[in-house]
C-alpha cells in the first residue's frame, strides 16, 4: 500500500472555516505573532488530524517555504507538535484539541518570554545597592510593581494548575467570587 492510497483528502476550508482562520491570523498579528504562523495554527486546530506541510501551504495558498519557518515558530512556542505516521516519511503537525489546552499553552509561553524577564528585572533593580539612593516614589514604584507582579505570577501558576472542569466553573462564578469577600463590596471599581 502506498502512502497516496492512505491520502487523507486536501483540506477545503468551508467560509466559517476561513473566516475563522483569517481572524485568526488578524488576532496574531495583534498579538506580535506573524499572520501566516496564526493562520497556520488556526487551520491545524480547525483540520482536527495532523496535516503536513504540502497540505498546509495548498490549503491557505501560501509558499512552501513560508510554512516551513511559521512551523518552526509554532513548534517554538510549543502549540504545535510533529507526529509521524507509519506509511509516510513526511513530518505531519498537530496541535491540541482542547481550547483549554491551548489558552493554558499561549499562557505558559507568553508569560515565560514576557512576564518573567520583567520580574527578573524587577527583582534585580530593587535588589541593586544603588536601589537605596533612589527616590522614595520611584523606590515605591518598582517595589509595588514587583509585589504586582509576582502576585499575578503566582496567581497564574495556580490557575494553570487547575483542572478544565474547575476552570469553567470558576470563570461562571464571575462577579459571585467578589460577592464572597465583603470588604470588597465597598470598593467596586467600575
Amino acid at each position: 500500500m502506498h502512502a497516496l492510497d492512505t491520502e487523507a483528502p486536501p483540506i477545503a476550508l468551508s467560509p466559517i472555516g476561513q473566516r475563522f482562520v483569517l481572524h485568526w491570523g488578524e488576532m496574531g498579528s495583534r498579538w506580535g505573532v506573524n499572520r501566516t504562523v496564526a493562520q497556520i495554527h488556526a487551520l491545524v486546530y480547525l483540520a482536527g488530524r495532523p496535516l503536513h506541510a504540502e497540505e498546509i501551504a495548498a490549503a491557505l495558498r501560501v509558499a512552501r517555504s513560508n510554512v516551513s519557518t511559521s512551523l518552526r515558530d509554532l513548534l517554538h512556542w510549543n502549540l504545535v507538535r510533529v507526529v509521524h505516521r507509519l506509511d509516510d516519511r513526511r513530518d505531519y503537525y498537530e496541535t491540541a484539541r482542547d481550547p483549554w489546552d491551548l489558552l493554558r499553552t499561549i499562557v505558559r509561553e507568553r508569560k515565560a518570554r514576557e512576564f518573567d524577564p520583567t520580574i527578573a528585572v524587577l527583582r534585580a533593580c530593587v535588589a541593586d545597592p544603588a536601589f537605596a539612593a533612589e527616590d522614595a516614589g520611584t523606590r515605591a514604584r518598582l517595589a509595588e510593581t514587583l509585589a504586582l507582579m509576582e502576585a499575578l505570577s503566582s496567581w497564574s501558576e495556580d490557575m494553570l494548575r487547575l483542572d478544565t472542569a474547575t476552570l469553567t466553573r470558576l470563570m461562571k462564578m464571575g462577579d459571585k467570587v467578589r460577592a464572597l469577600l465583603p470588604a470588597a463590596k465597598a470598593r467596586v471599581k467600575r
